[in-house]
């Protein structure tokens, strides 16, 4: 039986982590689109050092699974709430560190290769502490798992308004020049205090109920072997079910910055109209969850990416009105009401796929390995971009909706788990439908 004040201080918990993670992890996704090709790219052309520059960005995500696995691995074997202080305490510093790093004027190539590697031991944080954060959660609910497990998930935009809140605080207040001399460190200093206040509220949570228990059976071994050799086919599975949100996640919040501006916004307006609909998204990502609780997970993902597919077809040609309405209008109904639909649940969905003994491991490794999406797509869409002289948004709509329909067909091949009790063994694919 769960204490409903661990539950609740679970929650918290893992919303402020995520919120205090995703500051540090988005706040570089923004820097890297509107500070990082001036800082540590200033050597190369403006187009190439932004392409550049969100490379930068991707490879956080290229390490993200391998946090997954590798914190999945002992969170699975030692318990969920240690490998969450380490998962937080690495992201803080790393962060801090960037804010102290020197520029390609100071230090040469050595510059952006120091910021590629904490960017690397970011992603690898962050890979290991969303999988820790929705157990916490989860495991500690008797019900509306999906509501309570997707307050991770609403403190990612969170982290969102906070990080561009920040940068775009400093700027009011130091102004564009001084910004880009030093003032954009700021807000990766910060991230230490922010450090200091989750530790203290994760210290706070006991070790879930539902792993303790297991846990006393006797824990897996290789939690990774038992997820690959029993359950490929839920893993794939999961993975096609997140790639789309990721994708669209990535486009919404990373690659329209750079496309704003180039279609003539300022700066600042983008960035306001990402500030928005990040805090509206917090709202859409609990509520969608929380219908999930009722309807299913099933129902939620599906019409969220069959709406998406469409939606994808719009974005762009708002955006390209030059209005600055239309462009917030897109932002707020992509990222705060139809995103959520298929962002929100996966919370819950990849925690009700595997056993007690790999779920740390198996949640991980799918929504991390489907988190690609999120980083390898701004790439990919900017060097479309580049390659077809700034157009290319046709191409760049239908990968987004291709990939909301494999999202579909992944979704529809697994069975229905909202109904299902997480101290339940989970058998090989029992999972998915035959």
């Amino acid at each position: 039986m769960s204490d409903p004040v661990q539950l609740r201080r679970a929650v918290a918990s893992s919303f402020l982590g995520s919120v205090i993670e995703y500051y540090d992890f988005l706040l570089y996704a923004t820097a890297s689109a509107v500070v990082f090709n001036k800082v540590f790219f200033s050597n190369l052309d403006p187009l190439v050092a932004t392409v550049a520059s969100l490379g930068t960005f991707a490879t956080g995500y290229l390490s993200r699974p391998i946090g997954g696995i590798v914190f999945g691995h002992f969170g699975d074997r030692l318990g969920r709430k240690r490998m969450l202080v380490l998962t937080m305490v690495l992201m803080g510093v790393a962060s801090f560190l960037i804010g102290l790093l020197p520029t390609y004027a100071q230090a040469g190539v050595l510059a952006p290769v120091a910021l590629v590697l904490l960017r690397v031991v970011q992603g690898v944080a962050v890979g290991g502490e969303w999988g820790g954060a929705v157990l916490m959660s989860a495991e500690h609910a008797t019900a509306r798992r999906g509501l309570w497990a997707s307050f991770t998930n609403a403190g990612a935009p969170f982290g969102m308004v906070l990080s561009t809140g920040a940068l775009s605080g400093t700027v009011a207040l130091v102004g564009n020049e001084a910004f880009l001399a030093w003032g954009w460190r700021v807000p990766f200093l910060i991230s230490i205090v922010l450090l200091a206040i989750g530790l203290f509220v994760r210290t706070r949570v006991e070790e879930t109920p539902v792993f303790s228990a297991a846990v006393k059976e006797r824990p897996s071994r290789a939690p990774l072997l038992d997820v690959l050799r029993g359950q490929p086919r839920t893993l794939l599975l999961g993975v096609g079910v997140g790639l789309a949100a990721f994708v669209a996640q990535g486009t919404l919040t990373t690659f329209l910055i750079a496309y704003g501006v180039a279609a003539g916004f300022e700066r600042q307006t983008v960035l306001n109209g990402l500030t928005l609909s990040s805090a509206l998204a917090v709202f859409g990502i609990l509520g969608w969850s929380a219908l999930s609780d009722r309807i299913g997970r099933r129902p939620v993902v599906v019409i969220g990416a069959l709406v998406m597919a469409v939606f994808a077809f719009a974005l762009f040609p708002l955006v390209n009105t030059g209005n600055a309405a239309l462009l917030t209008a897109a932002l707020v109904l992509g990222q705060a009401v139809v995103h959520p639909m298929m962002y929100g649940p996966l919370a819950a969905l990849y925690t009700e796929l595997f056993s007690t003994r790999t779920r740390y491991t198996g949640a991980s490794l799918g929504y991390q390995l489907a988190g690609l999406g999120a980083g390898l797509a701004p790439v990919v869409f900017a060097q479309i971009q580049a390659s077809s002289g700034g157009g290319g948004t046709l191409v760049i709509s239908a990968v987004i909706a291709a990939t909301c329909l494999l999202a579909v067909v992944c979704t529809l091949a697994l069975k229905e788990t909202s109904r299902g009790d997480l101290a339940e063994p989970v058998a090989s694919e029992a999972a998915t439908a035959p």
